[in-house]
């Protein structure tokens, strides 16, 4: 088998292998490019020390000696190039508590999580496959380097990756691996929650996000997203759906594009349902106030996996309106759009419609033609360059004080006013009409 190496890494190494040291790119670069698909990384393995790594390249960088990792920079790309090793007694289901560097590339493949993930490649061995990883990629499975305990027992994060590897490939979890991360999902709860988080989003993005309902059925989520159960296990006696709030919630992802924002927004939209349901005489259930409430839990949710204040700030804003059925006029779209700004509005149609396509097919159609009726008039707004915002407002803080205004809390005040004004009748955002506005208001206050 041949793969076409890029020229930083075939320059790597070539130059360990003309030192008389072995040399391979490994893992998922090789694994990816099998498949047919572009890697993101090359990372290379050797079994030259960190040490002698450093002797060979004029620019390095000390990512990780002590794991005898060394990031050579090779022209305008990095790689990561790693000593053989093999890795001591794990203490925390997460690291070992050394590393012994090793000149033998099998004790360093069969170390890794899984066969797919095991494979090396140079131009002068070809493929060094010792586990399988090429048959598990022709039966599309994930399965574990040996016993799939003992690699779980070492690194529990290996459990969710298995998960998030299947949802990026669309491979099936071999059984016994998926006995034992069944086994071994208490484990979790020893990770960090920033690594728990950049798994879950990895899986989110991926093209199969309705995978997520896998790590729940192996029990997965009760660990590392437990909120995620309760939704699976609220019913929706309701003309308007079809499923669970949990397959509901399964089912949206689908129709939202792979952005992180907009896979968040959806997996916790209706995070609310299970503390506002309630059930009718006529046993039809309701979720009044289900969005506020989904607010409060996506915050809590977010902070605990360590998310920055700007993506807990979206995907909250986004929950809060998803359920927010505007008419199509202009009057009222301007309000939302200044009040959520327009890149949040734009997103927010995507939530929408997700949330439409994924209840039943009661009124699915009127509800598919007003999102479609306010994204046109959205676009009409942004494209007549209408005012939305007190920057685009022809009327300036110091305008109202030559107006004769102290300055303090009272301009904020009428410059807040002129806007409203603005998006109840764009034609008034003109200096001379604001102004004398503005003289009004001042004279009424």
């Amino acid at each position: 088998m041949k793969i076409k190496l890029p020229a930083s890494v075939k320059m790597v190494i070539d130059s360990l292998q003309a030192r008389g040291y072995e040399a391979y790119a490994v893992g998922g670069c090789v694994r990816d490019s099998i498949l047919g698909r572009t890697p993101d990384d090359w990372d290379i393995t050797t079994s030259a020390t960190p040490y002698e790594v450093k002797k060979i390249f004029q620019k390095t960088v000390d990512t990780g000696l002590k794991h005898g990792t060394v990031t050579v920079l090779a022209g305008s790309r990095a790689h990561e190039v790693t000593t053989y090793r093999i890795d001591g007694e794990y203490e925390d289901s997460r690291h070992p508590k050394q590393v012994e560097f090793t000149r033998n590339l099998d004790e360093d493949l069969k170390r890794r999580d899984f066969t797919i993930n095991a494979m090396a490649y140079n131009d002068q061995s070809g493929l060094v496959d010792l586990y399988g990883g090429i048959d598990d990629l022709q039966k599309k499975r994930i399965r574990c380097v040996g016993n799939p305990e003992e690699r779980f027992g070492e690194d529990a994060l290996r459990i969710l990756r298995a998960f998030r590897f299947s949802a990026q490939l669309g491979f099936q979890i071999e059984e016994e691996t998926r006995t034992a991360a069944r086994k071994l999902a208490p484990s979790l709860r020893q990770i960090s929650a920033e690594r728990i988080a950049v798994e879950l989003t990895k899986l989110l993005v991926s093209d199969r996000p309705e995978y997520l309902r896998n790590a729940w059925e192996a029990g997965i989520t009760e660990i590392v997203l437990p909120e995620f159960d309760l939704l699976m296990k609220t019913p929706q006696n309701n003309p308007h759906h079809r499923f669970s709030v949990g397959g509901h919630t399964l089912e949206s992802l689908r129709y939202v594009p792979a952005d992180r924002v907009l896979r968040w927004t959806m997996l916790l939209h209706d995070m609310g349902k299970p503390k506002c349901r309630t059930t009718d005489e006529e046993g039809v259930d309701h979720f009044k106030g289900h969005g506020r409430a989904g607010v409060e839990l996506a915050k809590e949710i977010l902070r605990r996996l360590k998310f920055d204040n700007d993506t807990i700030r979206k995907v909250t804003v986004l929950i809060q309106w998803h359920d927010c059925r505007m008419n199509a006029e202009e009057k009222a779209v301007r309000r939302i759009m200044s009040r959520i700004t327009p890149e949040l509005f734009r997103l927010l149609m995507d939530v929408q419609y997700a949330d439409a396509m994924a209840q039943s097919e009661y009124r699915r159609k009127e509800k598919l033609e007003r999102i479609e009726k306010v994204r046109r008039v959205s676009r009409k707004i942004l494209e007549e360059n209408q005012c939305l915002s007190l920057k685009d407002l022809k009327l300036k803080g110091q305008d109202v004080v030559d107006l004769g205004a102290s300055p303090g809390p009272v301009i904020g005040e009428v410059l807040k006013a002129a806007l409203y004004e603005v998006l109840e009748e764009p034609s008034r955002n003109d200096p001379e009409i604001l102004k004398k506005f503005a003289r009004g208001y001042l004279e009424r206050i």
